[in-house]
């Protein structure tokens, strides 16, 4: 890249920074002082990324200490004035306080709307449709008598598939509305139908019934069967990619498995450990999440899984638990091990890799300065399985954080910035898939997966106005942070400046 390029480049960031931050500045002043707030909410969680991304496009190494005082100082900010805003809205009425995850679009009213097929009205995307008989006469005035003027005040009915969509207005908040409704039908009707209040097209809360035949299809036995198979092919993956990793292949000369078993053990701890942070956390907030689909690849050992929700999901913030917990324990997992590796490493260590290697991430780059330091400038260098675990671990990890469709990071995105957000990053996502795969092929492959598997969102919940809190906010950017940091590579130029590279 020559220097006027580069200087295009930097100037292009900055422009789209400045004109985001401004756009959000010109958003908040109407709402006065606590407009400001949510302002400066904002900056303050975008403020390391636009520092670390500007400097790194100009050449400037922001070292790993730097990077996570960035980090910890703009996360206290963050969750200090979420806090003082939260306290001022006690005062407030209703829509006085713009939160800054709803400065960027984030409702389905800005996209095409869905249309009822018999009725013509429109529905907020992504609701699921049930057959085409309408609703018993007799059960549609029975639910009528849920709605109350302390709860939500229902204004129109409009007849939707084998359900009902009521309108109408918010008299009190989401949480505590849609679990006193949800009670209230339970008690008159079973579990007969099921409860969504979501943001309509008009933007106005909206409470839509549907039976309970909507809900998420069970795991069929062919499909389990899928599971078993996927998963016995990713373990023989892993296999081969550590074989190949060590100058043999394994399917060639299967009598060498011991030599593969501490690579290969390792990435299925990874991937293990992944799946079951999903499983604790679905238990812990009370979804059905299905076991993994393996998805199988020679070069690394698995792209990770596919999961499918198997039940209603509760609200935003239950989403949000579930898509974080597997990549935030399979990547501290991996960080760790790779941590202990390039500590442990040392002249006669397991593998020599060319120390050009290390430009391939800018994370993984970076800790390796931190602790091999000097060696980096040898032409190769000697280092512990342990780093070829934990960064083929970080990649792993990396790669279901992209955010796209119903992948782990794009389920996170849906839970913190809303679903037309989420539509976009998908798109965005796919597309640099695509340009990538010039440069590999695995990435052509990712590409073709999600746009063919995992494009479609994540049904809405069942209640989908709340947002999740500043806490989990703050994680899920950490953790999109890191994503970007893991699979980003570093410059010839800032790769020569740290001096990795004979």
């Amino acid at each position: 890249m020559t220097f006027a390029s580069e200087n295009f480049v930097t100037l292009a960031i900055a422009a789209i920074a400045v004109g985001i931050l401004g756009w959000g500045f010109a958003r908040s002043r109407p709402f006065g002082k606590v407009g400001l707030l949510a302002w400066l909410q904002s900056v303050s969680l975008m403020l390391p990324w636009l520092t670390f991304f500007t400097l790194f496009a100009l050449g400037i190494y922001v070292n790993l200490v730097g990077v996570l005082v960035l980090l910890g100082v703009s996360t206290g900010i963050y969750i200090y004035l979420g806090k003082r805003l939260r306290e001022m809205a006690k005062d407030l009425p209703p829509g006085a306080i713009p939160k800054w995850r709803s400065q960027i679009p984030s409702s389905d009213a800005a996209a095409p709307e869905a249309m009822d097929s018999r009725t013509g009205d429109p529905v907020p995307q992504g609701i699921p449709t049930a057959g085409l008989a309408p609703m018993p006469q007799e059960d549609l005035d029975i639910i009528k008598g849920i709605f109350g003027i302390d709860t939500f005040f229902a204004t129109e009915t409009v007849p939707y598939q084998e359900g009902v969509i009521f309108k109408g207005n918010l008299r009190g908040e989401p949480t505590e509305t849609h679990a006193t409704l949800s009670a209230k039908l339970k008690a008159l009707v079973g579990d007969r139908y099921a409860l969504f209040l979501v943001e309509g097209p008009d933007k106005r809360p909206t409470v839509i019934v549907l039976p309970e035949s909507v809900k998420p299809a069970q795991r069929t036995t062919t499909q389990s069967v899928l599971a078993v198979v996927l998963g016995l092919a990713t373990v023989l993956t892993t296999f081969e990619a550590s074989g190949l990793i060590q100058g043999f292949d394994f399917f060639s000369e299967p009598a060498r498995w011991q030599e593969c078993v501490l690579i290969a053990g390792g990435l299925l701890t990874i991937l293990g450990v992944h799946e079951i942070g999903h499983q604790v956390a679905a238990q812990r907030v009370g979804v059905k999440f299905s076991g993994p689909y393996f998805l199988p690849v020679i070069q690394i050992g698995s792209f990770g899984s596919l999961n499918r929700f198997l039940s209603f999901i509760p609200n935003r913030q239950a989403l949000c638990d579930v898509a974080i917990a597997g990549p935030l324990a399979g990547g501290a997992l991996s960080l760790l091990i790779l941590l202990i590796g390039l500590e442990t490493s040392h002249p006669g260590s397991a593998f020599q890799l060319p120390s050009g290697f290390f430009q391939a991430s800018a994370l993984v780059g970076s800790l390796a300065k931190l602790l091999l330091g000097e060696n980096l400038q040898q032409s190769v260098v000697d280092v512990d399985s342990f780093v070829i675990i934990g960064w083929l671990g970080l990649v792993i990890t990396a790669i279901n954080v992209l955010p796209a469709g119903q992948l782990d990071g794009g389920r996170i995105v849906q839970a913190i910035y809303g679903r037309r957000t989420a539509r976009i990053t998908t798109v965005l996502t796919i597309g640099v898939l695509v340009l990538a795969s010039f440069a590999t092929p695995l990435a052509l492959y990712w590409a073709l997966v999600v746009a063919f598997l995992q494009r479609d969102l994540e049904r809405p919940s069942l209640e989908e106005l709340s947002e999740p809190d500043d806490a989990r906010a703050a994680i899920a950017l950490v953790l999109l942070f890191l994503t970007v940091a893991t699979l980003l590579p570093l410059t010839p130029s800032l790769a020569g400046t740290l001096g990795i590279g004979g």
